[in-house]
């Protein structure tokens, strides 16, 4: 992949918090070392259990969240080092969808002024009528009529302020936009209204798009390429039609059996254990999936496996896989 096929660039991600529990201070490791590169005009999935660490790579991208160490570049700059004036040229270009779409919006604010929040702040209408007008397109261009910018987010369903968020992602016209699990809080009918938006929306402008989801059944239908993640970890990394076709690591191989399908046949067979992660209050030495793995050895035990290039574009983070 050259330096031009790719938009953003996160090289060896860490963040760690820390967690008190009976008494005691704890380190947990939310990203783990982290690599991945994101190709200019596709969907990447990002999936994973709650907790897995999905959401803080979205967070630290845009300086949300303060990664502990590693790089992020967009276009070959470095958002975590670039000074304050650059960050906000960034903040145009980047920008994220959040998961509860009534949290994100101020109660008192009309939904005229929410989406054009980011363009007050940033200084980018020319005068009133211009910011009236881009109001009316970017509301006209979620499936919104242009008499939403008078209303107030209670008197919008779950959907429609939704709908206001991509809006309020869209105004400052960005590259790269982070979902982070846009749909999750929808009725089902209303999550494909949505996601055919943003697939519709990322033709239309050219836009990247960043998913984060738990909801295997969702990423499949939006996203070009998926990351799996485990408790902090990449753990693989494919096409999705190949990765939910033949899936290589143990976990995504759990993952994929544990959806449930019509036809008990075309589960994925196989000796994995379901079981409980390990508890994040303790340190994991090795693989951190080698005790819910059939395949496990005492090289799996002892030594964290990286991320390998597995041929056909996949990467796979296992000893064995």
């Amino acid at each position: 992949m050259t330096q031009q096929d790719t938009i953003l660039s996160l090289k060896r991600l860490q963040k760690t918090f820390t967690a008190r529990r009976k008494g005691k201070t704890y380190a947990v490791r939310a990203v783990n070392d982290v690599s991945l590169d994101i190709r200019r005009g596709e969907t990447l999935g990002i999936v994973g259990e709650t907790g897995c660490g999905k959401t803080t790579i979205g967070r630290t991208i845009i300086r949300l969240t303060q990664a502990d160490g590693g790089s992020a570049e967009l276009d070959g700059k470095d958002i975590f080092t670039t000074d304050s004036r650059r960050m906000r040229e960034l903040r145009l270009k980047v920008r994220m969808v959040f998961q509860d779409p009534y949290a994100s919006l101020n109660p008192r604010r009309s939904i005229g002024d929410s989406v054009a929040e980011t363009g007050d702040i940033h200084g980018v209408f020319k005068n009133r009528q211009d910011r009236d007008d881009r109001i009316a397109k970017t509301l006209t261009q979620v499936g919104l009529d242009p008499s939403f910018a008078a209303r107030f987010p209670h008197q919008l369903s779950g959907g429609q302020r939704q709908r206001v968020g991509i809006a309020r992602a869209l105004l400052p016209t960005p590259e790269l936009i982070i979902a982070d699990e846009p749909v999750s809080a929808l009725d089902v009918s209303i999550q494909a209204q949505v996601l055919n938006l943003l697939a519709d929306l990322k033709e239309e402008m050219g836009l990247t798009l960043m998913f984060i989801s738990h909801d295997l059944g969702v990423v499949a239908q939006i996203s070009d390429r998926v990351a799996v993640m485990y408790m902090g970890n990449l753990v693989e990394l494919a096409d999705g039609p190949e990765l939910f076709a033949a899936p290589r690591h143990p976990y995504t191989q759990l993952l994929i059996a544990s959806v449930p399908r019509i036809d008990p046949v075309k589960r994925i067979a196989g000796g994995i254990e379901k079981g409980e992660p390990p508890s994040r209050f303790s340190d994991v030495t090795g693989c951190a999936f080698h005790d819910r793995c059939p395949m496990a050895s005492d090289l799996c035990r002892s030594t964290r496996p990286e991320l390998t290039d597995a041929g056909d574009g996949r990467k796979v983070a296992c000893h064995h896989a």
